[in-house]
C-alpha cells in the first residue's frame, strides 16, 4: 500500500508561482516513479508531469513544459511540482500518483497508476 498526501495549493494571480508537495509512505519510495495529474471542473484528469525513481528522467505535458518542474527527495519520501508563470487555465485540482505494486515506471496515462492522493486545489486568477 502507498499513502500519498498533497499540499501547497492555493490562490495565485496569473504569472505567479506555487510549489506543490507530495508526501509518500508505505512503500520504498526510491523504488518507483511518480506522477502529477490535474483535473479541472467538467474535464477529464490529465497528465502534468512524471519522474523516474532516481529523478534522472522527467516527462512533461506540452502545456506545462518550460513552466513546471517536477523533482523528488528520496531521502525524505517527497515529490514536488514547482509551477511558475501560472495561467488561469492551470486552475485545477492537482493529484500526485504512484504506480501499482509490481510496476515501477510512471507514464502519462491515468491507468498506469494505482495510488492517488486526495488532491490539492490550485486556482489562478486573471
Amino acid at each position: 500500500q502507498v499513502q500519498l498526501v498533497e499540499s501547497g495549493g492555493g490562490l495565485v494571480q496569473a504569472g505567479g508561482s506555487l510549489r506543490l508537495s507530495c508526501a509518500a509512505s508505505g512503500r520504498t519510495f526510491s523504488a518507483y516513479g511518480m506522477g502529477w495529474f490535474r483535473q479541472a471542473p467538467g474535464k477529464e484528469r490529465e497528465f502534468v508531469a512524471a519522474i523516474s525513481w532516481s529523478g534522472a528522467n522527467t516527462n512533461y505535458a506540452d502545456s506545462v513544459k518550460g513552466r513546471f518542474t517536477i523533482s523528488r527527495d528520496n531521502a525524505n519520501n517527497m515529490m514536488y511540482l514547482q509551477m511558475n508563470s501560472l495561467k488561469p487555465e492551470d486552475t485545477a485540482v492537482y493529484y500526485c500518483a504512484a504506480p501499482p505494486m509490481g510496476r515501477i515506471t510512471a507514464g502519462s496515462q491515468t491507468y498506469e497508476y494505482g495510488y492517488w492522493g486526495q488532491g490539492t486545489q490550485v486556482t489562478v486568477s486573471s
